[in-house]
């Protein structure tokens, strides 16, 4: 069985991606802070920290960024998400939002595969959706109470089930799952 070394402190991050791998890949958990770059661009700071951590660690390790993208909003908070999320939460980007009719919004996530002094492969996921008008449903974390997804009623928050609840991440992690299958030596 192949195993990846999944860098993160994030517990919804690791059920996740249990949830998406296992059993066909086994998910080691690696816990632990990395500086992350300041960009607006996801893959470019999961590509980077990637290669530092799999650097130091003398390991083949997988991490990702990940933000909040709001069109009306300049795409804040973008990849600042979590740290705006800590300081405002959702309410505090409902307030931003008052009486925005244009309330497109995406997330967008890069999932990193690096080995040691070997440039990292990035696979990219996104949801379109809106901003719902309030806070609804108590599944998910950070603004998926939030975030209604493209063709849905209903946030991420009220939605159960992997098969509706962060697509984003499905996609991303679909394609390391393909890429894994494809690459036996690794």
């Amino acid at each position: 069985m192949k195993k990846i070394n999944l860098i993160t402190c994030n517990e919804h991050k690791m059920k996740e991606y249990k949830i998406l791998l296992e059993p066909e890949f086994k998910v080691n958990v690696i816990r632990i802070d990395y500086p992350e770059l300041r960009s607006d661009n996801v893959a470019e700071i999961a590509a980077l920290a990637a290669k530092q951590i799999a650097g130091k660690l003398k390991k083949v390790v997988v991490l990702e960024d990940a933000g909040f993208f709001i069109r009306a909003l300049k795409g804040f908070p973008g990849t600042s998400t979590a740290y705006i999320f800590k300081r405002i939460g959702n309410k505090g980007i409902l307030q931003l939002m008052k009486g925005v009719k244009d309330r497109k919004c995406w997330y967008r996530v890069a999932v990193a595969y690096c080995a040691p002094e070997k440039e990292p492969k990035i696979f990219v996921g996104e949801d379109e959706g809106r901003v719902s008008l309030k806070e609804k449903g108590k599944s998910g974390w950070g603004c998926d109470p939030i975030f209604i997804p493209k063709g849905k009623n209903k946030t991420y928050g009220e939605l159960k089930g992997k098969e509706d609840v962060d697509m984003f991440r499905k996609k991303a992690v679909s394609k390391l799952a393909q890429f894994l299958r494809k690459n036996e030596s690794l």
